[in-house]
């Protein structure tokens, strides 16, 4: 995940809207979003075939999570362990958002750069491994990229500026009008471009809310919704290298029944003690 954009506790009835791009190599093998075979809780994401893990995720009881890299070419761990794995984690425990990061917080210099951000219908937080300890979000519009929360790289401000305009529109989630705003392919100018330490004409490929070229580029938009009234829903939209669609992943869940069945099972727990 190189590119999300987060509305939380911002819109009446959807506590959770996340627009993202998941920019890759093509060659690295990739599983497309769907239900997670076996295990409680259900999880529902994409899966990284090479390292495990996925990019961005949401599990039965409304709990997600999504990871992108700190870009620091200088600086690479060449024994690192996954950082798609920091979401799977999350979505595979029971440890609230703020307890989670300050865990990882403990243990994140083991890691390449990371930006990661984990949340469920009630709270949310975020830690990158260049930033310090993590921190709660409070409601609010976030946008991340491959530097620090809300640093206003050209194609961070484009894609944030056109989620906006989307969620002002019209109801949401406004698919269509996601994708269509995730799809900008506009390059920044040369002189607002960041300087991270790769060459110019990388920097310049790079510099696109959504990116195409033979061997690296934006291999799927994701919207993920969570619905006030216990509706979730996680969409996929995947390219090839030329930016054709290649493929559509829509799935539905009730987040909201799960929470109840587990706060249901505890109660009946705490009555036979």
């Amino acid at each position: 995940m190189c590119l999300a954009v987060l509305a939380l506790h911002h819109l009446s009835g959807v506590p959770v809207l996340i627009a993202a791009n998941r920019d890759e190599f093509h060659e690295r093998p990739t599983q497309a979003a769907a239900v997670w075979p076996g295990g409680k809780p259900q999880l529902y994401a994409g899966r990284d075939l090479r390292a495990g893990g996925t990019w961005m995720g949401v599990d039965e009881r409304g709990r997600y999570a999504l990871v992108t890299n700190f870009r620091d070419p200088q600086n690479l761990l060449t024994d690192a362990p996954s950082r798609g794995a920091l979401v799977e984690a999350y979505l595979r425990g029971d440890a609230r958002p703020a307890d989670y990061l300050a865990d990882v917080h403990t243990r994140a210099a083991r890691y390449n750069g990371f930006n990661l951000i984990v949340g469920d219908t009630a709270s949310a937080g975020y830690l990158s491994n260049y930033d310090g300890a993590p921190r709660a979000l409070p409601p609010g519009i976030y946008a991340l990229s491959n530097h620090l929360l809300d640093t206003p790289w050209p194609k961070l401000m484009r894609l944030k500026a056109g989620f906006e305009r989307v969620l002002q529109a019209s109801p949401q989630p406004n698919l269509p009008a996601l994708y269509e705003a995730l799809a900008d392919s506009t390059p920044a100018a040369d002189d607002e471009l960041p300087h991270t330490g790769i060459p110019l004409e990388r920097e310049r490929l790079l510099s696109s809310p959504f990116i195409v070229s033979p061997n690296y580029g934006t291999r799927a938009s994701s919207v993920l919704a969570l619905h006030a009234d216990g509706r979730g829903e996680l969409h996929e939209r995947r390219f090839s290298p030329e930016g054709v669609v290649i493929g559509d992943s829509d799935l539905a869940f009730a987040w909201q029944r799960a929470t109840l069945e587990a706060s249901e099972r505890t109660a009946a727990h705490d009555r036979l003690k």
